[in-house]
């Protein structure tokens, strides 16, 4: 498995590529953001660990364009404890942040534990349908049922409950749900996500203001959780 390490610090880089060859990871390294585009574009790797303040292009940008197109695990590495760049960086798709200093064993458990999740992504991409508890997505004939009752969305709702459901348990951040179901990002569009996100929990069932499996987190995004059951099931 290939790691690219974006870090401009050469001393923790070479203690970060020895621990992780240690671990059976093949290691790409790259020491500035244009370097670290260059390096993920023509080695493909499976995970970045990617600093937020490196020179020429910053970490978080280069986060953003790799998010644009792809989906390859982000952890983002950031030597500041505070809650604006934690929270940026999940905004702009990054997987997970680790604060500096970090032990390698630290490192390790959080890599795994995103390498997991994305490999679950793969399957559930391949399969016919995505569940999440009592709620399923067919994503041939793009229907949706929540406790075998057939709910109607608007294809631009199944694209947002469809993102929530592929990250599940995850915050998926404003910015990758409105860039992913209107094809662009734009920031005017995050008031028409609330209004459509406020539809979907409707047509599910679920609790209008956000205790429910569609839960709000302020600053950041929506995330998808363990559903309640219905109030109510309609007769068929």
């Amino acid at each position: 498995m290939k790691i690219l390490v974006a870090e401009d610090d050469v001393d923790l880089v070479d203690l970060m590529t020895y621990a992780l060859q240690r671990e059976g990871y093949t290691v790409v390294a790259a020491v500035d953001g244009q370097q670290a585009l260059q390096r993920w574009e023509a080695e493909k790797p499976d995970l970045v660990l990617l600093d937020g303040n490196l020179p020429k292009i910053d970490g978080f940008e280069v986060c953003r364009r790799i998010r644009y197109v792809s989906s390859t695990p982000i952890i983002m590495l950031t030597a500041r404890d505070e809650e604006e760049d934690i929270v940026r960086g999940l905004q702009i798709g990054a997987d997970d942040y680790v604060t500096k200093p970090f032990s390698a064993k630290q490192l390790s458990a959080r890599m795994k534990a995103v390498l997991r999740r994305s490999q679950a992504d793969s399957l559930r991409q391949a399969a016919r349908e995505v569940r999440v508890q009592d709620i399923v997505l067919d994503l041939q004939a793009h229907e949706v049922t929540r406790a075998g009752n057939a709910v109607q969305l608007t294809p631009l709702e199944f694209k947002i409950l469809y993102m929530l459901a592929m990250n599940e348990g995850r915050v998926v951040p404003y910015s990758r749900l409105v860039e992913y179901a209107w094809g662009y990002y734009d920031e005017n569009r995050s008031s028409l996500l609330k209004a459509h996100v406020t539809h979907i929990r409707k047509k599910l069932g679920l609790p209008a203001d956000g205790s429910g499996s569609i839960r709000a987190v302020v600053g950041v995004g929506y995330s998808l959780t363990k559903a309640q059951p219905p109030a109510h099931a309609e007769a068929s």
